[in-house]
C-alpha cells in the first residue's frame, strides 16, 4: 500500500481522536475520566494551616448506583473555631457545574475532599440556603481521625441514651430567623421503606419531635418484593471514601436509615458524615451499603434518593465530627415479627429488626406494628381484632399482654396510648439489657367487640351484713342486639358500718383507682424482676371489671401494698428509703369480678353503698 495513502489515514485518525478529546473536554467528561483513574488510596492527610485560598481540590462521592466520582472545588479559606474551640470548617466554593446549581446535597455528608493528593477533610456543612454563588463547609482531616481514634465501649456499657425531643417550647431549639445565616450541618436524610403512605404520615410527627428528618421516598433491598421474594441487591463494590453508605435504625422489612458518604476507610474502620447523626456518643448501629438511586435538586435542601442495602459493619461513634465504627458482623438489636392472622388461608409476617434505643425502639415497633394492621390490603381485620404481644428478656424473664381493637381505624385513633404502652413494656431501669425480641400476633374477629352500656343498676342503695343484692347490666352489642347480665354481690358482716362504693370499670381504669400508677417510678422498685412482676400485675384489658371498694390510705413497699399501715412503722420505714415507700389514697377492692371478657367497653360508672349495722 502507498506510504501516502497510509500517512492520510494516520492524520485522519489523529484529527478524529484530538476531536473526542476536546469534545470530552467541553463536556466536562474527560477531567472525571482521567481522575477517577488516579482517585487517592489510603491518602495521607493534609492539616488545615497547610491551606491556601485559591488551591483547587476534588470531593468524592456518589451521583448514582454505588460508584463515587469526583467534582471540583476551591479553597476559599478556613474559618477558625467556627463549631467551637479548636474546631474549625474549611470553605470552598462549589465550582463543578453540576453541583454549583443544586448546592451541597443531603446525603454527600462525609465526601471527602482531596487537595495535591492529601485528605483534606470531608463535606459536612450547607452555608445559608439562597446564596447566588454555593459554598460548603468541610470537617478538618484531623476532626475525622479524632473520632476514628476514640475507643469503643463493650456493648454491655453503652447505655441506652434518650434522644430529647426538640419541641417549639425548647428554649435550645434552633430559631428559623437564624438558621439561615448558620452553619447547618447536612443532616442526614432518613429514608423509610416498607411504611405506607398513610402509615409513614402517621408517624411523621413521632419521629420528628425525635429529631428525626424522614423521608418516605427511600427504599431497601432488604425488603420482599411483590410476590414475596427478596428484592436482589445488586452486587456492592468494597467500601472506600466516596462510597455511599447508610446507618440504619431499623433493618428488614421495614427500613429506616440515614444516608451519608464514607469519608475515609483505615482497615476495618469506617469514618462517615463529618457531622454528628444524632450526637448519641458510644452506639451500637447498623452500617449498611446504599445505592444511590437519584439526586433530588432544590434551592432549600437537595436531598440523595437512596435503597439502603445489607449489613456491612457496626457504627460505635456518633461525635460533633463524624460517625464512625468497625466493618464486619452487625450490633445486637432487637427482633420484632408480627404474625397476621394465623392459621387464617393467608396469613401475613412481618420480620424486622430496631435499634436499641430508649425513646426510638417503641415509635419504630409501634411503626411496624401499624403497617401490619393499616397498611394493607387485607380487609379480615376491618371487624376488630386481638392484638397478643409478647417481649422477651431472657427465658424466664417475658411480658405478655393482650387487647382488643375495633377495627384500623380505632386502633389509629388510639395509637398513642399504644405507643405509650409499649414504651413502658420495653423499658429496663435496672439493668443494662434490653428486650432480645418482641413478637405480636393479630388475630381476626368475626365481630366487632365495641358494646354500647345501656343500664348499671344496684338493686340497693344499702343493705345488712350477710344479706346480698344485685347489680343488673344491660349492654348492646355493634349493630344492637341487646343483652343483659343480673350479677349476685354478697355482703360481707366485716363491711359493717361503712361507707362503699360499686365501681364498674375498665379493668386499666381500676388499676389507677386502686392505687396502681399509669407509670411505674424506677425508685419505688428494687430490682429487674420485681419491676416485671409490677408490669404482668394489672387487670384484664378488655371487658370490664364490677368492684365493690373502700376509700383506705395505702402503704406501699414497691407491688405490695398494705391498708391503714400505723403511723410509726409508717415513719421508720420512710426515714430508711423516701423513695421505696410510699403513702397514697386509694380504693382498696373488697370483692371483684370480671365482666364482658371478649368485649370492648369505655364506661366508667360509680354507685355508692352502705351498709348498716
Amino acid at each position: 500500500m502507498d506510504v501516502r495513502i497510509l500517512s492520510a489515514c494516520s492524520l485522519r485518525c489523529l484529527g478524529f481522536t484530538f476531536r473526542l478529546v476536546g469534545a470530552l473536554f467541553i463536556s466536562g467528561l474527560f477531567p472525571r475520566l482521567v481522575a477517577a483513574a488516579v482517585q487517592p488510596v489510603d491518602a495521607p492527610s493534609i492539616s488545615a494551616d497547610e491551606l491556601r485560598p485559591g488551591q483547587r481540590g476534588q470531593v468524592w462521592t456518589v451521583f448514582r448506583g454505588t460508584e463515587p466520582e469526583p467534582f471540583d472545588v476551591e479553597v476559599t479559606g478556613v474559618v477558625r473555631n467556627a463549631l467551637g474551640p479548636g474546631k474549625s470548617l474549611i470553605l470552598c466554593l462549589l465550582t463543578d457545574p453540576r453541583v454549583q446549581n443544586m448546592g451541597a446535597v443531603a446525603g454527600m455528608s462525609g465526601s471527602p475532599l482531596y487537595i495535591d493528593g492529601k485528605l483534606a477533610g470531608a463535606l459536612s456543612y450547607q452555608v445559608q440556603r439562597f446564596e447566588t454563588q454555593r459554598y460548603a463547609g468541610f470537617t478538618p482531616a484531623v476532626d475525622l481521625a479524632e473520632v476514628r481514634d476514640k475507643p469503643d465501649l463493650s456493648p454491655s456499657k453503652i447505655r441506652a441514651n434518650p434522644v430529647a425531643p426538640v419541641t417549639s417550647a425548647d428554649p435550645f431549639a434552633p430559631d428559623s430567623r437564624f438558621v439561615a445565616a448558620a452553619y447547618a450541618p447536612l443532616r442526614p436524610v432518613f429514608n423509610v421503606s416498607g411504611l405506607a403512605p398513610a402509615v409513614a404520615d402517621l408517624f411523621g410527627p413521632r419521629f420528628a419531635a425525635l429529631g428525626l428528618d424522614v423521608s418516605a421516598l427511600g427504599g431497601s433491598f432488604s425488603a420482599p418484593a411483590a410476590g414475596g421474594s427478596a428484592a436482589s441487591s445488586p452486587v456492592q463494590p468494597a467500601l472506600r471514601a466516596g462510597s455511599a453508605v447508610s446507618v440504619a435504625l431499623a433493618t428488614g422489612d421495614i427500613t429506616l436509615a440515614g444516608t451519608g458518604t464514607v469519608s475515609r476507610v483505615d482497615g476495618s474502620r469506617v469514618t462517615a458524615f463529618g457531622h454528628p447523626m444524632m450526637s448519641l456518643g458510644d452506639v451500637e448501629l447498623p452500617l449498611c451499603s446504599a445505592e444511590i438511586v437519584t439526586i433530588l435538586p432544590s434551592n432549600l435542601q437537595s436531598i440523595k434518593i437512596a435503597n439502603t442495602g445489607p449489613v456491612v459493619g457496626t457504627i460505635t461513634q456518633d461525635r460533633l465530627s463524624a460517625v464512625s465504627g468497625t466493618l464486619g458482623a452487625g450490633p445486637a438489636m432487637i427482633a420484632v415479627e408480627v404474625l397476621v392472622a394465623p392459621g387464617s388461608a393467608n396469613p401475613r409476617t412481618l420480620r424486622f429488626q430496631v435499634a436499641r434505643q430508649t425513646q426510638l425502639t417503641p415509635a419504630l415497633i409501634a411503626a411496624g406494628v401499624t403497617q401490619a394492621i393499616v397498611g394493607s390490603n387485607d380487609g379480615a381485620l376491618a371487624s376488630g381484632f386481638r392484638l397478643t404481644s409478647n417481649v422477651r428478656f431472657s427465658p424466664t424473664q417475658t411480658l405478655a399482654a393482650r387487647t382488643l381493637h375495633a377495627g384500623p381505624q380505632a386502633f389509629a385513633r388510639g395509637l398513642n396510648q399504644f405507643v405509650q404502652s409499649l414504651a413502658q413494656d420495653l423499658q429496663n431501669p435496672y439493668e443494662k439489657t434490653f428486650p432480645s425480641s418482641v413478637s405480636f400476633t393479630v388475630e381476626p374477629l368475626a365481630d366487632n367487640p365495641a358494646v354500647t352500656i345501656d343500664l348499671f343498676q344496684l338493686s340497693r342503695a344499702s343493705a345488712r351484713p350477710g344479706e346480698t343484692i344485685t347489680a343488673t347490666l344491660a349492654w348492646r352489642d355493634f349493630q344492637g342486639e341487646a343483652r343483659r347480665e343480673v350479677v349476685t354481690l354478697p355482703i360481707d358482716p366485716a363491711w359493717a358500718g361503712k361507707s362503699l362504693e360499686v365501681i364498674l370499670a375498665p379493668g386499666t381504669t381500676l388499676d389507677e383507682l386502686t392505687g396502681r400508677p399509669s407509670v411505674i417510678a424506677a425508685a419505688t422498685l428494687r430490682s429487674f424482676d420485681s419491676y416485671l412482676a409490677a408490669m404482668r400485675d394489672d387487670r384484664p384489658r378488655d371487658g370490664l371489671s364490677l368492684a365493690i371498694v373502700e376509700k383506705s390510705s395505702l402503704f406501699s413497699d414497691e407491688t405490695h401494698s398494705t391498708p391503714e399501715m400505723p403511723g410509726s412503722f409508717e415513719r421508720i420505714a420512710r426515714a430508711s428509703d423516701e423513695a421505696r415507700y410510699q403513702r397514697r389514697d386509694a380504693a382498696v377492692p373488697l370483692f371483684e369480678r370480671h365482666l364482658l371478657p371478649g368485649k370492648l367497653a369505655n364506661f366508667t360508672i360509680r354507685r355508692p353503698l352502705v351498709i348498716t349495722d
